[in-house]
């Protein structure tokens, strides 16, 4: 009898058991974020190696260590301690947690879009076994960052981390994140060409993303549109910023992290009149507001 063929397991499913294995240090609801910052390292690393043998192909090797020559192309500059293969170099080292929260601070050091985006001293405040941080390291390595035209990776893996877990606790998980076809939806009734697009509870920045790709599918410019937000969540408001300046989306979301009724970061605008669009999604699983 023929062996059944198995079904390839996803990066989504392979990064969950990855990162399954942490149970103990780390509680299921921070998996997302234990993941998603090295999801984002990798992803950053592919591009601007691609970036920098294109300045090689272009006889431009004078230029390959100048920030300005990656930002001009959508692309975040990376000083040594940043890179990929650094960091898998040091993979197996004591201090691997430490290095890694380094190479986050230096990337946002190094690329003002970045600004309050990444965890600071995250890692190396959470006690990981350094043999699982390895094993992690060795898994998103592997993944092909270059197939991920759309640049939706990060995106897909917090969707699909949130689905587990609420699953898995028996949680809800609206108060983080809104169906994809409900995000789908609503940007094909607004219709978002131009003006402003204000969304007071953004998440992880869902309904900008697919704003732009609406203006994109219908031949739109995306300079004709701005976009402002705010979050409640710190480490949510921190994934929008990920999020957004990964697509090369220039947004306003705020000094910090905060309730939208109780601490407004958007006065002044809102002043203004001309707010044509406003985006807005009931954020479910939230008890009480304080």
């Amino acid at each position: 009898m023929a062996k059944k063929l198995q079904k390839e397991k996803s990066i989504e499913e392979t990064l969950w058991e990855s990162a399954n294995k942490l149970r103990g240090s780390v509680e299921p609801s921070e998996y997302k974020h234990v993941v998603l910052s090295l999801i984002f390292l990798k992803y950053a690393f592919d591009r601007f190696v691609e970036r920098r043998d294109e300045l090689i192909s272009e006889g431009k090797e004078a230029f390959v260590n100048q920030a300005v020559f990656y930002n001009a192309k959508n692309v975040f500059y990376l000083s040594e301690i940043s890179r990929w293969d650094y960091l898998i170099e040091n993979a197996k080292q004591n201090d691997i947690a430490i290095k890694i929260d380094a190479a986050l601070a230096q990337v946002e050091k190094d690329n003002p879009a970045l600004k309050g985006a990444l965890p600071s001293n995250y890692y190396s405040g959470l006690g990981l076994d350094r043999t699982k941080l390895a094993s992690l390291l060795d898994v998103i390595g592997k993944i092909d960052t270059q197939k991920d035209k759309e640049h939706d990776l990060i995106g897909r893996v917090y969707e699909y981390f949130l689905g587990k877990f609420a699953i898995a606790e028996g949680k809800g998980k609206g108060e983080y994140y809104t169906p994809k076809t409900i995000v789908n939806l609503i940007a094909e009734m607004i219709q978002p060409y131009r003006g402003k697009i204000y969304d007071p509870c953004c998440g992880s920045g869902g309904m900008f993303v697919q704003s732009m790709k609406f203006i994109e599918a219908h031949h739109g410019n995306k300079k004709d549109i701005s976009v402002y937000g705010q979050e409640y969540t710190n480490t949510t408001y921190k994934l929008a910023k990920m999020n957004l300046a990964i697509r090369g989306i220039a947004c306003n979301l705020g000094e910090k992290a905060a309730d939208t009724f109780h601490d407004d970061q958007h006065k002044d605008l809102k002043a203004d009149l001309s707010w044509p669009i406003l985006l807005l999604t009931k954020k479910h699983g939230v008890q009480k507001m304080s």
